[in-house]
Formats: structure tokens, C-alpha cells, sequence
């Protein structure tokens, strides 16, 4: 009811829209909780990654990533008789001729590269679009990297083998990383590290592995299970030879100064 000479006060519809605002603050805020922990998610990996890097430039894994995946896919498919032959040695207990054949076979320019070898990635890129098959190209850094720290395939994984690469390149001397890429590359069925795959195919130490047998070892790294060191195709022995002549070319045991000095040395012409 209205008095005399008081203007009338509108009335307030029943249904206000008063909540609108405070549902639109709520969205805001999850949003923002939610980003805030994704990016402190992001944070601690990328952190953790840092540290765990720099923990193994001086202290020695117990395993690596692809040595538990390929135990896991074992148990998945029930071999019970799988088991994992993996041995740890420092790097001056390994032969010279080991070392330069792993170098020969998979990365050549080792000393001087900063992780990545990209003539190598361009020459495999031009191949691929002349019809060729597209060829690896990964530097024994990237396959540290790769071996030691992440699962297998996708667009994830390569970025984090190069986040990774870069760590190792940035933290570790040269001389760390080949020791590392000898101690945890695949050299069979269940076989990780010059040291195990030597006492296993040639039932003597690392340490006195011939150039030969180096070679041999080294031919069967693009595919270790297929490709057999106890059992050379005729493809695997034609790779030790042309490895044996990669490892002449370069110059032997004295290619390895440059990892000593950290600084490029003169190649020798092949």
C-alpha cells in the first residue's frame, strides 16, 4: 500500500539473479587452483629431472627405465626365465677399443656436438623425402637420455628426451656420458653393458675386449634383439668390418682425447 504523496517503490522480481556472479567466481577460482597446480606440477618435474641428472654425474644407477620396462613386459607375457645381466664398471676399466666402436657405429661427432647432431638429423631428413627410409639420428646423448630416464614412442617422450639431453650435455663431462652409454646400452635379450655382454659372448672382462669383439658388440646396437652377437649374420658381420674400418679411420684409442680435453681434435680423412 502506497501513502499519499510517497512514490511508489518498484517491486523486486521473485527470482533474483544475485547467484550468477558468485557461480562465475567459483569457475574462476577452480580454474585458477587448477592451473596453479599444473604448473607446480610442471615445476617439480622439470626440477626433479635437474636433480636427478646431476645426482648420477657422480653416483651410479642401479637400473634404468628401459631395463624395468623390458622387465615388465617379461612379466606381462609370463617369462619367468627372463632375467636382467647388468654390471657397473668406471670407464678406465673398459677397453679403448669398446669406446671408439660404440663412437664409430653410432656417433661419430660425439667430441663436438652439444647433444644433437644436426647435419646428421638434415642428411636423414633429405633421405626420407627421396624415398629412403628415415634413419635415426639420435646422438649417444639423446640415447642416454632416452635409455636411462623415459618410456618408449610419442610426441611427449621426445620432448622430454630433449629437455633431458640438454641436462646431461649441460651437467655431465663427455667422459661421463660414454661411460654411462656403455654401462646401460642394450646388447641383448636381458643384456645391459659392455660389461655383462663381454663375460656373456666372450666370457672375459671389458677391459680386454679386442677391437674386434668391440666391433662385433657395437654392430648390434640398432636392434639387439634381432641382430645376435653369439649368432652374426652375415649383415652383423658386415657391420663389424665397416665399423672396424670407422674405428681405423678416426684414429683409435687417440680419438678419445678429445673427451679428456673437452676440446675438438683434427679428424683424421676416411
Amino acid at each position: 500500500m502506497n501513502l499519499p504523496g510517497v512514490p511508489a517503490q518498484p517491486r523486486k522480481p521473485f527470482f533474483s539473479r544475485a547467484p550468477a556472479p558468485l557461480f562465475r567466481l567459483q569457475r574462476g577460482s577452480f580454474l585458477g587452483w587448477l592451473f596453479k597446480w599444473l604448473a607446480l606440477a610442471v615445476l617439480a618435474c622439470v626440477l626433479g629431472g635437474a636433480i636427478s641428472v646431476l645426482v648420477l654425474r657422480w653416483m651410479h644407477p642401479f637400473t634404468s627405465a628401459f631395463m624395468l620396462e623390458a622387465r615388465i613386459h617379461a612379466l606381462l607375457a609370463g617369462d619367468s626365465a627372463y632375467r636382467t645381466d647388468f654390471e657397473w664398471v668406471n670407464l678406465e676399466q673398459i677397453s679403448s677399443h669398446a669406446a671408439v666402436a660404440v663412437i664409430a657405429s653410432e656417433d661419430q661427432q660425439f667430441p663436438f656436438h652439444a647433444g644433437f647432431d644436426f647435419a646428421s638429423i638434415r642428411e636423414s631428413v633429405r633421405a626420407s623425402e627421396r624415398g629412403k627410409r628415415l634413419r635415426g639420428a639420435s646422438t649417444i646423448s639423446q640415447q642416454v637420455a632416452k635409455n636411462l630416464f623415459l618410456w618408449p614412442g610419442g610426441l611427449v617422450r621426445k620432448a622430454m628426451e630433449a629437455y633431458f639431453t640438454v641436462l646431461i650435455e649441460a651437467l655431465w663431462p663427455k667422459e661421463r656420458i660414454l661411460e654411462m652409454y656403455l654401462n646401460i646400452a642394450q646388447f641383448g635379450s636381458g643384456i645391459y653393458g659392455v660389461e655383462a655382454a663381454a663375460h656373456r659372448f666372450y666370457h672375459k672382462p671389458a677391459a680386454r675386449l679386442t677391437s674386434s669383439e668391440a666391433a662385433l658388440l657395437a654392430a648390434v646396437l640398432p636392434n639387439p634383439v634381432k641382430l645376435r652377437v653369439d649368432k652374426p649374420s652375415r649383415y652383423v658381420l658386415s657391420r663389424r668390418d665397416w665399423i672396424l674400418g670407422q674405428m681405423r679411420g678416426l684414429g683409435g684409442a687417440s680419438y678419445l682425447r678429445a673427451l679428456e680435453s673437452e676440446r675438438p681434435i683434427q679428424r683424421q680423412r676416411r
